[in-house]
């Protein structure tokens, strides 16, 4: 036997709810696939009255036009519950949240503690807003933080890694989890690689980009020069005649150290290798010859970790 579907909350219902767990109801913005149509905007979906902050969420998933859009208007998306409060445990702050009614109360404790506006559609509109369903609870519309000058990112690291020109979100995200799981102390990321706060590469990295100091590097591959000056061998992960294998590399490996990951194509360019102060690659067998960038940055940070007990 079926059981049959729970009727959606009412407006009045959710106001109800809110209340009792103490936000406030002026905070509360409702909207429906129709708002979302009718509302102009310069890029599509809503942009006058109470819903203006809704632009935030419109076309998320074109990837060229968000990450354009989010650094030169100072947010990023975190997306989920989970993802949300590891972004506010980080001292990050929300300029506003999306959920739908039925998720709402998922996120109510940490909602009272702010005054962000909190946009609540029906699934149809909130598809029709950002372009993909919303099945992970909520959206947060996040302030982007200010990263730090390199030098004052590096000034007590040990174990940095570089990553050059990684364009693909998913295995930006992957680094940086890796990054964190096996205590790099921060990741710096080169002119062309992704947006380590894009959608994507925040949720893969399950939060741990908001974990992981970061910042991007300058001009590259000169900046091998500027982080030699701070005091770092500089190490290049490639498949090179002079390449020392991993273990060999760890069993010895400078104080002070910086890993150099390529891009999943083309792998590091030469003139990054050339500059490198030592070539190290990862043994394999069975045929093969290269691993997923993501991949390979596990096996390094794993093979370079300081102290694997984590005291």
């Amino acid at each position: 036997m079926n059981t049959p579907a729970k009727a959606p909350m009412t407006r009045e219902q959710v106001i109800a709810g809110a209340l009792a767990r103490g936000i406030a109801a002026d905070r509360l913005h409702f909207f429906d696939a129709e708002a979302v149509a009718t509302q102009p905007s310069s890029v599509g979906g809503p942009s006058q009255g109470e819903l203006s902050g809704l632009r935030d969420y419109t076309h998320l998933t074109d990837v060229a036009l968000r990450s354009v859009r989010e650094p030169a208007e100072g947010l990023f998306i975190a997306e989920s519950s989970k993802i949300i409060r590891r972004a506010h445990a980080a001292g990050l702050s929300a300029r506003s949240y999306l959920t739908s009614p039925k998720w709402l109360f998922d996120l109510a404790d940490l909602l009272a503690g702010n005054d962000a506006p909190i946009f609540i559609g029906t699934d149809a509109a909130v598809e029709a807003l950002t372009g993909f369903h919303l099945h992970r609870g909520a959206l947060a519309a996040m302030h982007r933080p200010v990263t730090a000058p390199v030098e004052q990112l590096v000034a007590d690291a040990r174990r940095l890694v570089v990553i050059e020109d990684v364009v693909d979100h998913t295995n930006v995200g992957a680094i940086f989890r890796s990054a964190a799981a096996f205590g790099v102390d921060a990741v710096l990321v080169t002119p062309r690689c992704a947006d380590p706060l894009y959608r994507r590469s925040v949720r893969v990295s399950m939060g741990t980009v908001f974990q992981v100091p970061w910042t991007r590097i300058g001009e590259w591959p000169v900046g091998v020069d500027r982080l030699r000056e701070l005091g770092f061998h500089v190490a290049a992960l490639a498949l090179d005649e002079d390449s020392v294998s991993i273990q060999e590399f760890a069993a010895a490996a400078p104080d002070r150290c910086a890993i150099v990951l390529g891009t999943e194509g083309d792998g590091l360019g030469r003139a990054t290798i050339a500059a490198c102060d030592s070539t190290v690659m990862i043994p394999m067998s069975g045929g093969v010859d290269s691993l997923n960038v993501a991949a390979a940055s596990a096996v390094t940070c794993f093979a370079l970790q300081r102290d694997p007990s984590g005291g």
